[in-house]
């Protein structure tokens, strides 16, 4: 919904919803897509995969509801928070894209920190965190701008706003 539109991406425990947070605190228009966005589907067709199941399944955004809300011109800039398995189907439509980047201590202080029901908050998907995501950066977009996301929150914001040419307006 921006005439600009930037992407917020990052690991698990990065920092996404918190920086989403703090944007839309700062007056942003900012969309928390994990939970605006998301659902678990197939990762080939895009169909949703409902329930427990033993079939393959990915994090994905709603492709076209994406597409509607770069294409909506409400905002002066929009922020898509969050992370998804098919940002390869959309990703060109952002104007830039900043992935955050934590170190693996800091990976596992927040994980330890996360509530058992949410995602991560297990010691089996606090594993696959670190070992896969954090090691392989697997699923994050490539050619974007990285932001140290273990320095204090305003400065992580900062530097975003900073580095889309939004610091001083608002």
């Amino acid at each position: 919904m921006g005439l600009k539109n930037y992407l917020i991406e990052g690991v698990s425990c990065a920092g996404k919803t918190t920086v989403c947070n703090e944007l839309q605190r700062r007056g942003y228009h900012a969309i928390h897509g994990d939970r605006e966005l998301a659902y678990w589907g197939d990762l080939t067709t895009g169909e949703p995969v409902n329930g427990r199941t033993t079939q393959p399944r990915s994090w994905l955004w709603n492709v076209e509801k994406v597409k509607a809300l770069v294409a909506d011109q409400t905002h002066a800039a929009t922020f898509f928070c969050g992370g998804s398995r098919n940002s390869d189907h959309f990703i060109g439509l952002f104007d830039d894209v900043f992935v955050l980047e934590i170190d693996l201590d800091t990976l596992n202080q927040r994980l330890a920190a996360r509530p058992k029901d949410e995602w991560g908050g297990t010691a089996r998907e606090g594993e696959f965190f670190a070992r896969l995501q954090h090691q392989t950066k697997e699923g994050l977009p490539q050619n974007a701008t990285i932001i140290d996301a273990t320095a204090p929150l305003a400065t992580v914001v900062d530097t975003i706003l900073a580095s889309a040419n939004l610091a001083s307006q608002i």
